[in-house]
């Protein structure tokens, strides 16, 4: 069983590249939206809404490590500096290494100016319910880049299996070919 968590800032491409590993690997997406626009016509963006969506992926994951599935690629966005974001990798890492499974750490960067133009593309649109006003993602999108670190300072991340790949001028079929042949997935 594998894990690979594939994180950046928003609109990086964190699930049009989990589309494109899903295509090329047997590996499964969950992406973070999946979650979050089931419960966002509930609750919005509130701490039941973030608590309710962890309790379901942390769900997904103990089922997966006990399913025939070969692996599940998991899109997040990680703050860096948020001691509850570092706790919860380690958490899911944990079910996954306990079970006997490998995990993967995949991290996306681009200019913010790619970001904002990939925030409003079809395809993320059309996967994403909650990011379908754009000028509100957008806004949300900028003022997240001021107040949050969502990309990891040099050496942060001591993993084996890791990759950190600067995405802004490659296509999403790319990365994915480049992150299979490096963990050879």
């Amino acid at each position: 069983m594998k894990l690979l968590l594939l994180f950046g800032p928003q609109a990086v491409g964190k699930m049009t590249i989990g589309h494109e590993l899903e295509k090329i690997t047997h590996l499964k997406l969950l992406h973070n939206h999946m979650t979050i626009d089931l419960l966002h016509p509930f609750f919005g963006f509130s701490e039941d809404t973030w608590r309710i969506s962890t309790i379901i992926r942390e769900e997904i994951f103990k089922a997966a490590v006990k399913s025939d599935l070969e692996g599940i690629v998991f899109t997040f966005v990680w703050s860096f500096e948020s001691t509850k974001d570092w706790e919860f990798v380690s958490h899911i890492r944990s079910i996954f290494e306990q079970a006997g499974g490998e995990v993967y750490f995949v991290e996306l960067e681009a200019q913010q100016s790619e970001r904002l133009l990939r925030n409003q593309t079809p395809h993320r649109l059309a996967h994403k319910a909650t990011k379908r006003n754009v000028a509100e993602s957008e806004v949300h999108l900028i003022e997240t880049h001021k107040l949050n670190r969502l990309n990891s300072l040099p050496e942060e991340i001591h993993e084996e299996n890791y990759i950190r790949i600067d995405n802004t001028k490659l296509d999403p079929q790319t990365v994915a070919q480049m992150i299979k042949d490096c963990f050879a997935l």
